[in-house]
């Protein structure tokens, strides 16, 4: 039995124990009012399943028309997040996460979101929030070798990006709860891909608001909700990320909430933050689902020898589809980041001076 079958087989009797349960529990009461006006008028913006790891469960998602705000309705528990989180960053869902991130931090984006932040300032402290394995300041250093660069994350990533020396101080925990401990540390702050997995977003903001010195900068990049992706492809498209996306922002909402918290909007950008993988991920995702894993510790029964064998042959005669999606991706994406198909969209603000 090879390593990965072995892990499969180990977990499959705790997590079906777990699921006996049902996965009711891994969900909140449904809410009837917007999180981010509070307006009651929500209308169904999408339902789904887990896409990614395909455990079981349905997911909707709820935008109001009032402010367009769009967000996962009823949202998952922290039993729920816990359950639906793991596996996937690391252990059986590493590779995964891999594919599908690869792109996203990739060295250069990481410079030249470095460089997008420093036309504003040379900071001497910037702490990256959600840093994972602290990817992101490794490749910043090179553009800012005499900033400090600090992590700060719940998973233990954060601990190995201070072992390997990509920042010089790892803080473990939720960015609300550390930020008295921190306030007033960092004059830069970036939040890459991290207030849509919050459970709320406004909280993250008062919280960065209150690390970071008067005059800092803040640089926010999230999932464009507006990208005519998301209409074009529906659940397919990848970054809906179900379950764990909770929060889908308009620009407008972020920048109209940053104004209101005490800071000042200095740049807008919808075509660096793209990354072009929103037609191979749609095809991923589709063939994952018609082709699910041949095992993992969630599925009730395992392959038979004949599944598996189908599923091998199925998934190589699928690559040229793949192989034409991502060449697809690549050729478009010029056109894609002018045309509203954007798929994410950057937003970097100064703090404001305290009043008084």
């Amino acid at each position: 039995m090879s390593p990965s079958a072995q892990a499969v087989a180990e977990r499959r009797p705790a997590y079906l124990t777990e699921l006996a349960r049902g996965t009711e529990r891994f969900h909140e009461p449904r809410r009837p009012d917007c999180p981010w006006c509070g307006s009651t008028k929500l209308g169904t913006r999408l339902r789904t399943t887990d896409l990614l790891q395909h455990k079981p469960g349905t997911f909707t998602i709820d935008q109001c028309r009032s402010c367009a705000h769009s967000f996962q309705n009823p949202r998952l528990t922290p039993e729920g997040l816990n359950f639906y989180y793991r596996d996937f960053y690391d252990g059986l869902g590493a590779d995964q996460a891999e594919r599908i991130f690869g792109a996203q931090t990739s060295t250069g984006r990481h410079r030249a979101a470095t460089h997008a932040l420093a036309h504003f300032l040379e900071p001497e402290a910037w702490l990256d929030v959600g840093t994972g394995h602290a990817h992101f300041p490794a490749a910043a250093k090179e553009v800012l070798p005499y900033t400090a660069f600090d992590g700060l994350d719940i998973g233990d990533g954060v601990e190995e990006g201070r072992r390997q020396g990509r920042i010089e101080e790892a803080h473990r925990g939720f960015l609300t709860e550390l930020a008295p401990r921190l306030a007033g540390r960092y004059d830069a702050m970036s939040m890459f891909h991290y207030l849509e997995h919050s459970l709320d977003p406004r909280e993250e903001l008062k919280a960065a608001h209150r690390v970071l010195r008067p005059g800092g900068h803040l640089m926010i990049e999230v999932p464009d909700p507006e990208s005519r992706y998301a209409a074009l492809l529906g659940k397919w498209w990848v970054s809906y990320f179900q379950p764990q996306h909770l929060h889908f922002i308009p620009q407008a909402n972020l920048r109209a909430e940053l104004a209101a918290l005490g800071y000042t909007v200095v740049a807008v950008d919808r075509r660096a933050p793209h990354v072009p993988l929103d037609l191979t991920a749609a095809c991923a995702l589709f063939l994952g689902h018609c082709l699910p894993a041949a095992d993992s510790p969630w599925r009730t029964r395992t392959p038979s020898d004949a599944q598996r064998r189908l599923r091998r042959v199925l998934t190589h005669a699928s690559a040229p589809a793949l192989l034409a999606a991502r060449s697809a991706d690549r050729l478009l994406a010029p056109l894609v980041s002018r045309t509203g198909f954007a798929n994410a969209y950057r937003v970097i603000a100064r703090r404001n001076p305290d009043a008084g």
